[in-house]
């Protein structure tokens, strides 16, 4: 499974195509934003989506579990669309959940589509998440960031040409302080990093981009990211 290592406040982490973060000091995975059953959400509102979305985050994070030697894994929270998908999640979908944290130390961080997780998920839950000099976190605090902070949230994605044709994919956004993951869930949409409300969270001086294809990731300098049309 390819990914691209890189150095983060004193680190080595690997940046993976589906959008997690492998730790091997610590031998964590990192995901974020997988909002299990937005489809269904979506349905109960009227809007149908395929439902299939669980099904697909959780065979991909499966996997990213059966190849790395992973003994934690971190969710940045927004794991479940919302509160109400909590109380009506399928028996199998719980159970696979379940099974989860039967095999390695699950730590929740609550996000703001799901701020209260049940008991019955396991692990530990936190608002942020110290280990190894890294500082885990939903969403990035715009004033005051901790050193090594990790979080989510933003759904970062850009756009660069290859062999004249635009392609846009979610990407690894991170500066000297700061480190946002994409989304991981299969429905998840994405914020354009020269938005304001996330670009302004970087230095633009020290800003590096993880450019996340199909199956690997490329470091992209600023200069080749395509302006949102």
């Amino acid at each position: 499974m390819e990914g691209l290592n890189f150095s983060f406040s004193g680190q080595e982490l690997m940046a993976l195509a589906s959008g997690a973060l492998w730790w091997p000091a610590e031998q964590t995975l990192v995901v974020s934003d997988l909002h299990l059953e937005k489809a269904a959400s979506f349905a109960r509102d009227g809007q149908f989506l395929p439902p299939y979305d669980t099904l697909e985050t959780l065979d991909t994070l499966e996997k990213l579990i059966g190849h790395f030697p992973a003994q934690r894994l971190v969710l940045l929270g927004d794991s479940f669309h919302d509160q109400q998908v909590l109380s009506d999640l399928h028996p199998d979908v719980k159970a696979r959940l379940q099974d989860l944290g039967q095999r390695l130390s699950l730590v929740w961080i609550v996000g703001n589509h799901d701020p209260d997780l049940p008991p019955f998920l396991g692990g530990q839950v936190h608002s942020d998440f110290v280990l190894g000099g890294l500082n885990f976190r939903h969403q990035a605090s715009p004033l005051f960031p901790q050193p090594g902070e990790v979080s989510g949230h933003f759904h970062p994605k850009a756009c660069t040409k290859v062999q004249g044709r635009r392609v846009v994919r979610p990407i690894f956004a991170l500066d000297h302080q700061r480190l946002i993951l994409p989304a991981m869930g299969t429905f998840t949409g994405g914020l354009w990093l020269h938005t304001p409300q996330l670009y302004e969270l970087f230095d633009p001086a020290q800003l590096r981009v993880l450019f996340c294809t199909r199956n690997k990731v490329t470091e992209l300098p600023c200069s080749r990211l395509e302006p949102r049309r």
